[in-house]
């Protein structure tokens, strides 16, 4: 499979190339040259296997021409040592519960998939050249991808995060590890850690010097294996009888995730429609309005994970449906919460269903309850476990969430850290210091 830049002006790439740059030389993100439609059959009987046989299927499908099989399946299992249920909610609504790997957070999927993949391909080449994996974070993707990476020989990961804006216990799950993962903590937004990373990968000198690539969703080893999710949701979803009109809600900051459904979608699996749910950063449901797409800064909220003003895959998606403002808005609505209403639907969800969200999968819910018509069956993925929000959900809630374990662990490491201004001079002289 060759892969191609959304900016159109950058030569085509093997996987091995565009996993080992993150981004093409025309700062643009890389696109499968095809999306290969699964066969009806492989939907008729889904229901019937396991999360690790559907993903096997799906990665096939996107890595098979480029990994040896038997490898690619290693590599699957290996990612896969969780399990992601379905669960009930109230009425037509439920949740895709997307918490229960290494950090409690949907993105520990693509980040180990990315580490196993990376890894691979530094083997096939046989040389000592340390990879330096850059990655922006708004709080979860910088926990899954250090944790991901962490003591993996031959890769450094610098996470860069915006200071003050993400949670104690998301800054606690990579600042805490040491090793091979250097924490930066950045003087401004999300928005300016994803500049610098991006202005990294386009400066001659530092690429000169330095291998670098993204662990970012602008990494197609990151983004795509995303779609697992929408296929087992889809099984799990047939095994209870419930898939049919199924319409899936997506709690969207940098909209990897969604764009990993819409490739799922255009695999053949059969969703109904995309709800993208935000919260005040709304800049894409602005666009479902307007067919004007106008980035703006984004402003804190306390969905902080979803605190981006700039998606970068957008441009996936406008790619994917080659512009086509109509043919986007058609498959995907748009909603946009505000931090009150946040917290309401936290406090009214948990009082009428027992069920506790965190602030994204709050947006999520809340769309599909306002959004979903008799007739359909509603699923929203429940990005993140409550307790690392753990202060916001417990005012929202009235009562207190338990910390897990596994968080409560890294709630007890020393935190280090580096920090920097929003400059791209003072981390490109920290890098090749």
């Amino acid at each position: 499979m060759r892969y191609y830049s959304t900016n159109h002006n950058s030569p085509l790439a093997t996987l091995r190339e565009a996993v080992v740059k993150g981004l093409a030389s025309d700062r643009g993100l890389y696109m499968p040259e095809n999306i290969k439609r699964l066969p009806e059959e492989f939907f008729n009987t889904i229901h019937t296997k396991s999360f690790t046989d559907i993903a096997t299927t799906v990665a096939g499908a996107f890595f098979g021409e480029d990994v040896i099989p038997d490898e690619l399946c290693r590599i699957v299992s290996d990612t896969l040592q969780f399990d992601c249920p379905v669960k009930h909610v109230s009425g037509n609504i439920y949740s895709l519960e997307l918490f229960h790997g290494p950090t409690l957070a949907f993105k520990d999927v693509g980040a180990r998939f990315m580490a196993r993949l990376l890894q691979y391909f530094i083997r096939q080449d046989g040389n000592d050249d340390e990879v330096n994996v850059l990655v922006a974070t708004s709080g979860d993707t910088g926990s899954a991808v250090a944790n991901g990476f962490l003591g993996v020989e031959g890769i450094h990961v610098y996470v860069l995060y915006p200071k003050g804006k993400v949670s104690d216990i998301q800054e606690s799950q990579f600042t805490t590890l040491g090793r091979n993962i250097t924490a930066i903590e950045i003087d401004g937004t999300f928005d300016d850690c994803q500049a610098l990373v991006k202005s990294a990968f386009t400066d001659k000198e530092l690429n000169s010097r330095m291998k670098l690539t993204s662990a970012n969703s602008i990494n197609v080893a990151r983004f795509l294996p995303q779609a697992f999710y929408y296929f087992n949701a889809y099984a799990r979803m047939k095994e209870i009888s419930a898939a049919d009109n199924l319409v899936v809600c997506v709690p969207s900051g940098n909209f990897g995730n969604i764009t990993a459904g819409l490739f799922a979608h255009k695999m053949g699996l059969p969703i109904k429609r995309f709800i993208a749910a935000n919260n005040a950063n709304d800049v894409f449901c602005q666009y479902l309005k307007t067919g004007k797409y106008m980035p703006r800064p984004s402003i804190q909220t306390v969905a902080n994970a979803m605190d981006v003003g700039d998606p970068s895959n957008f441009a996936r998606i406008l790619d994917l449906y080659a512009g086509d403002h109509g043919k986007i808005a058609g498959l995907i609505s748009g909603a946009a919460y505000t931090d009150s209403q946040i917290r309401r639907t936290m406090a009214e969800c948990h009082a009428e269903n027992g069920y506790i969200l965190d602030p994204h999968g709050a947006c999520g819910f809340r769309a599909l309850s306002e959004m979903l018509d008799n007739d359909e069956n509603g699923i929203f993925l429940e990005t993140a476990h409550p307790a690392k929000f753990k202060s916001t959900v417990d005012k929202a809630i009235g009562s207190e969430v338990g910390i897990p374990e596994r968080l409560a662990e890294f709630m007890k490491g020393k935190k280090q850290k580096t920090s920097m201004d929003t400059s791209f001079s003072s981390f490109k002289s920290f890098l090749m210091g």
